[in-house]
């Protein structure tokens, strides 16, 4: 795809779809997701429109892949509608893309905002040529439990309002601790917060700019296996590939195997550059000390580096970067171009 779109910023008073194209929680967690909507009301002036999907309950979503798929393209076709945001990530979204009709979503370029298994969909897009944002949930981020970190709340403006993200600098700290959903009275709690040690580089030395593709790891991962949706590997010469790993917490086994199977690909070989972002050490299901949190993260990345070097030496790597599963975050976009420049350890998205 040698054009690419990005789609036109927001505008203060316009309309965003919220669709469930993954899977659904608002039936579970509605304290949540109501605190989400009122955030796109109160913080950001935007009117929230909710398609059908959107308060579907999890098991719906996973047996009805051609209802999410049309809520998806009904969004992206409404005049009306200047985003569209997902409620939150799954495990089954690759299912819906067959029922999407490619043309609708490139005939009508739509700010869409997403992670995790949204990967399948930011990918799909990049296919037509239209940019996404890996960023951006709901659930996650505009219903953040707690006061809204400041650095959250710019990125995301950014993100919505302006031409392009440009550039971007490391938070001062970071949580991956998960609050609020259970208890809807710890909602207003705040999150255990971190330093952050802010970003690693590794890798070349040579400022690169190429255009971003990937997502979520384990997606990409998804996508290789079924091979069905991969641009032409042409296509991503130069170009500059963007992982994180979700709260699942693949070990550095899991990890390690998925980048071999890129490599093998002949994939890796063709990224000039290479953006991972900061690493989530514990979930709702697993809890871990400080101490062993960084070493889980350290083990992690340092698989990154290994093997990617194995298959791409003279690219450039920066690891802890402020995307993915973590809190806050950029919505980062996929499919436009970016900057990576080791002197300056500067990041742009233009």
């Amino acid at each position: 795809m040698s054009e690419f779109v990005t789609p036109p910023p927001v505008e203060r008073g316009d309309k965003v779809a919220i669709v469930s194209p993954a899977s659904g929680l608002a039936d579970r967690f509605p304290h949540v997701y109501e605190r989400g909507l009122d955030r796109l009301r109160s913080v950001f002036d935007l009117e929230p429109v909710e398609f059908p999907t959107a308060r579907e309950s999890d098991s719906y979503l996973f047996d009805h892949p051609e209802e999410r798929a049309e809520d998806v393209e009904r969004a992206f076709a409404d005049p009306e509608i200047a985003a569209v945001v997902s409620t939150i990530g799954g495990n089954d979204q690759i299912r819906i893309l067959e029922h999407l009709d490619a043309d609708v979503l490139r005939a009508n370029p739509t700010r869409f905002y997403g992670i995790s298994d949204n990967t399948n969909l930011a990918q799909f897009l990049w296919n037509q040529g239209v940019v996404s944002y890996y960023g951006g949930h709901l659930l996650t981020e505009f219903a953040t439990p707690g006061p809204l970190p400041e650095y959250l709340e710019s990125s995301l403006r950014t993100a919505l309002f302006e031409e392009s993200v440009g550039s971007i600098a490391p938070a001062v700290e970071f949580t991956d601790q998960d609050v609020g959903w259970d208890d809807p009275d710890r909602i207003d709690d705040s999150p255990e917060m971190e330093r952050n040690p802010g970003w690693t580089w590794r890798g070349g030395d040579d400022a690169v700019e190429g255009r971003t593709w990937g997502g979520s790891l384990e997606i990409t991962a998804l996508q290789a296996a079924a091979g069905r949706y991969l641009p032409d590997p042409a296509e991503l010469d130069g170009a500059v590939l963007l992982l994180e790993t979700s709260e699942e917490l693949p070990s550095p086994g899991e990890v390690q195997r998925v980048l071999l199977g890129l490599g093998e690909r002949g994939l890796l070989s063709r990224f000039d550059g290479f953006l991972v972002g900061r690493v989530k050490a514990r979930s709702h299901l697993v809890d871990r000390s400080q101490d062993k949190r960084e070493a889980y993260r350290a083990k992690l990345q340092q698989k990154y580096v290994d093997v990617i070097s194995l298959y791409n030496e003279t690219a450039p790597i920066v690891l802890n970067v402020d995307f993915g599963h973590t809190n806050p975050i950029v919505p980062v976009p996929i499919g436009a171009t970016a900057t990576i420049d080791p002197a300056a350890e500067r990041i742009a998205f233009d």
